[in-house]
């Protein structure tokens, strides 16, 4: 069995004839929504805290819960979405916290430094910044850069970049972070260091036409400057 397989698995459905008929007469209505395991999902992701897949599939379910439960709690009450969002935040906060506890860990902590990233900007860039020392591929720093960039913390992003990134080692994606940041934040003379730092990387065929955008990406900052 899969693991899409064993994390949504659809109710079961008779096959009698009759049955069969009914069923054909009602194709206009929708199929039933999947129903997710939820206790698969946390078995893989306490085998690896960083699955992609589980990791957000588990995030969605947690998250439309809270919501739901808290607009059914609270019918009447004003500012139901506010409300209902920040329950669901609450939720996701509460099961990212936990999986963030295992040492491997880098994705909870990703969603731990966006929630708390206006609450808490410190804390929020301790959490990144771990999460891009946990994961050697660099996806994490990646992903962790494109959060502060996000919130227009350019700043804050090239300081995460410079302190972590292995240019010959790292996804490409975190050299293209680093030098948008550097754009944004007006540091034109460090986006090109960063860009050239770039040509280290073993995957040219990535970065060769990343390099053409982030040159294009330069030059108009630099006409603008003028």
């Amino acid at each position: 069995m899969g693991l899409l397989d064993r994390w949504r698995r659809r109710p079961a459905q008779g096959t009698r004839p009759e049955e069969a008929g009914r069923r054909r007469r009602r194709r206009e209505a929708p199929p039933a929504e999947p129903v997710v395991n939820e206790a698969a999902l946390r078995e893989t992701l306490q085998e690896d805290p960083n699955d992609a897949e589980a990791f957000d599939v588990l995030v969605e379910t947690v998250r439309a819960r809270a919501a739901e439960a808290h607009v059914a709690d609270h019918p009447a009450e004003g500012h139901e979405a506010e409300d209902a969002r920040r329950a669901a935040d609450n939720a996701v906060w509460a099961l990212a916290e936990e999986l963030a506890q295992s040492p491997r860990a880098w994705r909870p902590l990703l969603v731990l430094g966006r929630l708390s990233l206006h609450d808490d900007r410190e804390a929020a860039l301790r959490r990144l910044g771990i999460a891009a020392e946990r994961d050697p591929s660099g996806t994490g720093l990646a992903q962790a850069l494109a959060i502060l960039r996000e919130a227009g913390m350019n700043d804050e992003a090239l300081s995460l970049g410079v302190g972590h990134w292995r240019p010959r080692d790292h996804d490409v994606e975190a050299g293209r972070h680093l030098v948008a940041a550097a754009i944004d934040a007006g540091r034109l003379a460090e986006a090109r260091r960063h860009l050239k730092a770039l040509g280290e990387h073993p995957d040219q065929d990535r970065v060769a036409p990343m390099r053409e955008e982030l040159e294009d990406a330069i030059a108009s900052a630099d006409r603008a400057q003028r």
